[in-house]
């Protein structure tokens, strides 16, 4: 049997002290109320996770245009502030951390979840083939339009705010969402960024906004408290680049100069395999960032305890085995086996799937 020992060893990432290498990643879920602030059953759903070595919350859109889905999370009114604040203080006082993850879904959307039925914004008008979730159900995403100079200052102080929301509400720190082909992945690879001014063209113009927005959160919380996430293999939303390892060499190269909490990428999607070439383009990815790498997707204990012992990672996350398993990090820590999650219950829904999986028994 492997020793999985690695996995409780204290971390220290950023600003913080994790008790464990155990990180929950963010889970959309689509139980907030219609305006976006969090329902009362968050409260219970993220206190019986709060043993992670650190919380990453679900997905939450940073302004109203940033939404994409049914029902999802916001962080930018004092009424999200007020929703987030008792969800937080619960974390808090069972011993755990959680940071915000803000969210802009760009192209990703539907007009009938944005204000007015606003066309989505994206770094190009080019469409996704993709679909998103709206009040009638699977639905095909809406043409978009590009975001332009003012469209673009807009975002990056819709950036600041959600940021100063965050810490209002309370939350250790914030993650940046830069991945799974939404609006800063949309602006990153040249698939979906066909523009020709300082935002388009040249690996480094293509990060701008993504270095501004880090600029702009990195006026309210400190580096140490900002981690950001990536996605290298391109498999989620119709996102694509024609060389993801230069695009993606340089990104991690900019973020390393930063100091930030962390860096999160996802290796691998669920439902999908990842290739040899990818792999061994992740491990060449890997190299170029020296700080705090958390590795994501196709992990269980063993091979998490494997990464982080052989250095290709410093802590893990994850995401489906949290659903059912409130309690993962003992699980993992005692070998106990692991329950299911229904994946009918994943997306809407009251406390059935959400928050009524039951922890371990206590050991006598």
């Amino acid at each position: 049997m492997t020793d999985t020992s690695i996995l409780f060893r204290p971390l220290r990432v950023g600003a913080l002290d994790l008790r464990n290498r155990v990180l929950m990643a963010p889970l959309t879920r689509s139980r907030a109320y219609a305006d976006g602030t969090p329902k009362e059953l968050a409260i219970a759903y993220y206190r019986q996770r709060a043993s992670a070595g650190l919380l990453i919350s679900e997905a939450t859109q940073i302004s109203p245009m940033g939404k994409g889905y049914i029902d999802t999370p916001g962080i930018h009114s004092d009424a999200h502030v007020e929703g987030w604040k008792p969800v937080i203080e619960a974390v808090h006082a069972a011993g755990g951390a959680i940071f915000c993850q803000l969210w802009h879904v760009g192209r990703i959307s539907h007009t009938s979840l944005l204000p007015g039925g606003a066309q989505p914004v994206s770094a190009s008008a080019v469409r996704a083939k993709t679909q998103t979730f709206t009040a009638e159900g699977p639905t095909d995403t809406s043409e978009p339009v590009a975001l332009d100079v003012d469209g673009i200052a807009a975002t990056l102080d819709a950036y600041s705010a959600a940021a100063r929301y965050a810490k209002m509400a309370g939350f250790d720190g914030i993650e940046v969402h830069a991945a799974n082909g939404y609006l800063l992945d949309q602006f990153l690879q040249d698939g979906t960024n066909r523009r020709d001014d300082d935002y388009g063209g040249s690996i480094e113009n293509r990060q701008r906004l993504l270095r501004e927005a880090l600029d702009r959160v990195g006026e309210v919380f400190p580096a140490d408290r900002v981690g950001v996430r990536l996605s290298p293999l391109g498999q989620a939303n119709d996102i694509r680049d024609s060389d993801p390892e230069a695009t993606f060499d340089a990104a991690y190269r900019m973020l390393g100069d930063r100091n930030l909490a962390y860096l999160h990428v996802i290796e691998e999607f669920f439902g999908q395999n990842t290739s040899d070439d990818q792999r061994a383009m992740l491990k060449r990815l890997r190299s170029r960032y020296d700080g705090i790498y958390i590795g994501n997707g196709g992990y269980n204990a063993e091979r998490a305890a494997a990464a982080i012992t052989g250095g290709d990672a410093d802590a893990v996350s994850f995401g489906r085995p949290f659903i059912a398993n409130p309690d993962l990090p003992e699980r993992f820590r005692i070998g106990a086996p692991l329950a299911e999650p229904d994946q009918d219950t994943f997306y809407g829904g009251d406390a059935k799937g959400y928050s009524d999986y039951p922890a371990l028994p206590p050991a006598h």
